[in-house]
């Protein structure tokens, strides 16, 4: 038991001088003194102060250019198309149970808070079943020339929809192309 211990303490013995060997620093040199250092330029500080970069280079932001053109869309009441929902869901908090509708864009504006939504493109569709509106929600109106700026799934071919359970599962999406504008609209899990 003595050789184990004596053992054990020479084995952390020649750990810790290891490391102390390890961790010797070089020796240091005086600063130099304020004298013997050549003066730094202000200009650069002297920039920054103007509300430049550290550089000077850039005084004001940069123009942005514009992404689109002005958005368009339907104003008026119209028929978007036929989906079928597999399993029941709700819109505007109500269930609307499992089915093939046929959807219909109002001109009824949905009323947001968010700033720089374009009220023209948040609108109310009805979900209507044998003449009867069994439901509706708002949706999401893109315009044929914002799609590329938002679309990284396959589209739906013009005039064709498709109805996706998005990840996870609370969400149904009603993605419909109208002659290349794309009506979105995603319903609650029911």
């Amino acid at each position: 038991m003595k050789k184990f211990v004596i053992a054990g303490t020479l084995a952390a013995a020649v750990a810790v001088s290891g490391i102390a060997f390890a961790q010797q620093t070089a020796p240091t040199t005086p600063a130099p003194k304020a004298a013997d250092q050549p003066a730094k330029p202000k200009k650069a500080a002297a920039k920054t102060a103007e509300g430049g970069n550290a550089e000077g280079t850039h005084t004001a932001p940069k123009p942005q250019p514009n992404t689109t053109d002005a958005a368009n869309a339907a104003t008026s009441a119209m028929t978007l198309g036929s989906v079928h929902i597999p399993t029941g869901v709700k819109a505007d908090g109500k269930d609307l149970p499992a089915g093939t509708y046929t959807v219909r864009l109002t001109a009824d504006e949905a009323k947001g808070d968010a700033k720089g939504a374009s009220e023209t493109l948040e609108r109310w569709v009805e979900f209507v079943k044998g003449g009867k509106v069994a439901g509706r929600e708002v949706v999401s109106i893109v315009p044929a020339n914002e799609s590329k700026l938002v679309q990284k799934d396959t589209p739906p071919p013009s005039g064709g929809s498709k109805v996706q359970v998005l990840k996870g599962g609370d969400y149904t999406r009603v993605w419909i192309n109208k002659g290349g504008t794309y009506y979105l609209v995603h319903l609650a899990k029911g």
